[in-house]
């Protein structure tokens, strides 16, 4: 059931979602150092996807029927390989901070996945505002980071892929929340993972990743990369998300996506050598004020619900 209620739990979450996501961007850039993305996203969520597996199954959790495995599975697939698959790929030819910023994007497609797909389930006028504010404060910051050294001149197609996955995120995680999926949120979120490495492993197989992999020329840096994006990146941060879309709005889960940047940002300044100047600053500003009126929105009851009728439409949790 979802609450509009800003209770701690939800704030932990998002905490957890918006640093940990923020240094992925960075963590996938080292990672596929020595190794190619898709195999090392395959690696990433089988990895969480067993440790997660043995934790439900630990608290004996593994309780589920066709239709639900199918239905976490599918989410999992598109959000893990059409999503973040294609981030990382495209993180061969576009410096992260510039990724983290396209991707800021995916909180406007999923307004627009729900505005078309879900009709009674749109956000309301101060996340709307919030949701266009951020994304003209991801374009401030793109500008500024492209300024400063950051740029993705003349990889077109790395900016394209950018944009689908964006769009495959957002479509996947309102999968999520309609499909029906195993009832113990653990067991549910390894269900995805474990799909997810599924399918990045057969495109890695399909684009010819195979030739590529030397296991004896994999650096620690990337090793130790993929550990930090198992067990932050996906068992934490992917678990606090996938909770967050069941528990408030989905414009209060995706608002990450306009927060990363500004963690992505830093973080690439701080350890990879990627440039920072003040209109990053006044860009990042932008954003965190964009995020408070999601906040706001979403904390505010409508009219529906303040008459005790849900929000979304039936078939949502």
């Amino acid at each position: 059931m979802r609450s509009s209620r800003l209770t701690l739990p939800v704030l932990a979450a998002l905490g957890a979602v918006y640093f940990f996501w923020g240094t992925t961007y960075l963590g996938m850039k080292v990672a596929i150092e020595t190794l190619p993305p898709f195999f090392m996203l395959s690696l990433r969520f089988t990895a969480a996807g067993t440790l997660l597996l043995s934790w439900a199954a630990s608290r004996g959790k593994l309780v589920a029927t066709p239709g639900q495995l199918l239905g976490a599975a599918l989410a999992g697939g598109v959000m893990l390989l059409g999503g973040t698959g294609l981030v990382a790929w495209a993180e061969q030819f576009v410096p992260s901070n510039i990724a983290a910023v396209v991707i800021a994007t995916m909180p406007l497609w999923m307004a627009v996945v729900r505005w078309v797909a879900l009709r009674g389930d749109r956000p309301g006028k101060a996340s709307l505002a919030g949701l266009v504010l951020g994304f003209g404060g991801t374009l401030l910051l793109v500008r500024s980071t492209t300024s400063a050294g950051g740029t993705a001149e003349g990889h077109t197609a790395g900016l394209a892929v950018l944009v689908l996955a964006a769009f495959l995120w957002a479509s996947g995680s309102l999968l999520s929340r309609a499909l029906e999926q195993p009832a113990s949120p653990g067991f549910a979120t390894s269900v995805q993972l474990l799909s997810g490495g599924i399918c990045c492993l057969m495109a890695g197989l399909v684009t010819g990743e195979a030739g590529r992999i030397q296991v004896e020329a994999v650096s620690f840096r990337s090793a130790a990369a993929i550990a930090y994006l198992a067990v932050f990146g996906s068992v934490v941060a992917f678990s606090c998300y996938t909770w967050l879309l069941k528990a408030t709005d989905p414009a209060l889960a995706s608002s990450y996506a306009y927060v990363s940047p500004v963690v992505a940002v830093i973080a690439g300044w701080l350890f990879a050598g990627e440039k920072l100047n003040p209109g990053s600053l006044v860009a990042s500003g932008v954003i965190l004020a964009s995020v408070a009126l999601i906040i706001r929105g979403t904390a505010s009851p409508g009219k529906e619900n303040l008459e005790g009728k849900p929000a979304g439409p039936k078939n949502l949790p």
